[in-house]
């Protein structure tokens, strides 16, 4: 009785070992993304972040790619978990933001992503970092993908953020650049550039259901299309002049903005001044003519209507609160995916745009919002990890 309650422990344990070398994995993505959520928040990392995190090499690289418009050097940071030369890759891709990869957020979170063995790949978008959406920067991220696919062996994770997240869509529709792609995570992206920017005129945005999100949206947003076209919102020789203080704007640079400004005589002051007015009659109508005159150029820079037959993994991420791209634009996205590719779709109030500072109707985001958020991280870090 003794062996046999003895063979008994012993296969128990046996069991119990197996069921933790199962479920390890799980519970590691899990751990590692509490640890970069942390870490994007200004948190001070869990008892348990050096169990499950790496330190991390980072430098500067560049890449020679080929685009539609001819051949190219894409600036780039490379970070690297140590000790890990053959880590599984993610690239990811900043949004509308002057400072592209040099944005302390996104180095922030590219490192707290390395850390969790992942070797991240942080191209430059020039066009987006000069406040341009365009088809230009769809090129790019194809052909950045492509060539840290060639690198890595094999297709790599990518991640965009913001109006990056929609171009990666796009790009990844492209059979050109569809093989390098092992998913996609699009975090506050567009579904369609034609509604969200409608939605910069009239403060509303349809879901698929037929309802209608409304929310008066953050000045940003018309800056940018204003910014992106004022050749065709000015008189020729106004939009030098005029650019500037709106570029200073946009960078938040009041002493540039305020010298720019003295150097307008007065008809060009009070254009400046109308422009960066996001509220106003007057840019609600440029706006208005932006949508009529690039309808066929939006429709370019939006994922949907080539969504239904993506052949990449999805998983999409919205701030419930966010007043530059509308969350509306994630549940259109959710709608248009075929069932086998969307991994997961999470409409949360922890964001706000791509920023982990949202808040929930009736007060600050519950225990619950934030473990969907976790584990929605965890899916992406054990994508990443999956041969």
């Amino acid at each position: 009785m003794r062996r046999k309650r003895a063979v008994v422990a012993a296969c128990a344990m046996l069991a119990m070992a197996a069921a933790c070398a199962v479920a390890w994995p799980v519970v590691k993505a899990h751990m590692q993304a509490v640890c970069v959520l942390d870490s994007v928040s200004g948190r001070k990392a869990p008892w348990f972040a050096r169990a499950v995190t790496a330190r991390v090499k980072i430098r500067d690289v560049s890449f020679a790619v080929e685009t539609p418009a001819g051949a190219r050097t894409v600036r780039a940071r490379m970070y690297e978990p140590q000790g890990k030369p053959n880590a599984p890759a993610m690239v990811i891709f900043h949004g509308v933001h002057h400072l592209g990869i040099d944005e302390p957020r996104l180095m922030g979170f590219a490192r707290a992503m390395a850390a969790c063995g992942i070797r991240v790949l942080t191209p430059e978008l020039p066009g987006i970092k000069d406040y341009h959406v365009d088809e230009d920067s769809i090129a790019t991220i194809g052909a950045s993908v492509k060539w840290m696919a060639q690198r890595a062996g094999a297709p790599v994770g990518v991640m965009g953020l913001s109006f990056a997240g929609g171009l990666a869509l796009v790009a990844a529709q492209d059979p050109l650049y569809a093989p390098g792609y092992k998913f996609v995570f699009a975090v506050g992206a567009q579904d369609s550039m034609t509604r969200v920017t409608q939605y910069y005129e009239t403060g509303r945005d349809a879901r698929p259901d037929g309802s209608v999100e409304t929310l008066a949206p953050h000045e940003y947003g018309p800056l940018v299309i204003e910014y992106e076209h004022l050749e065709d919102l000015l008189p020729p020789g106004d939009v030098a002049p005029v650019r500037a203080v709106m570029r200073a704007h946009l960078y938040e640079d009041k002493t540039a903005e305020a010298q720019a400004l003295l150097a307008l005589n007065e008809a060009q002051r009070r254009e400046a001044l109308s422009l960066m007015d996001a509220t106003s009659t007057e840019t609600k109508a440029r706006i208005a003519s932006v949508v009529v005159k690039y309808a066929v150029e939006m429709r370019r820079l939006s994922p949907s209507g080539g969504l239904k037959s993506l052949q990449v993994p999805a998983y999409l991420l919205h701030g419930e609160g966010d007043n530059v791209i509308p969350a509306a634009e994630t549940l259109w996205m959710e709608s248009e995916l075929p069932k086998d590719d969307l991994r997961a779709a999470l409409v949360s109030p922890v964001l706000s745009h791509v920023n982990l500072d949202g808040t929930a109707h009736g007060g600050g985001p519950g225990v619950g919002d934030e473990w969907r958020l976790v584990h929605l991280f965890a899916q992406v870090l054990e994508e990443a990890e999956r041969l």
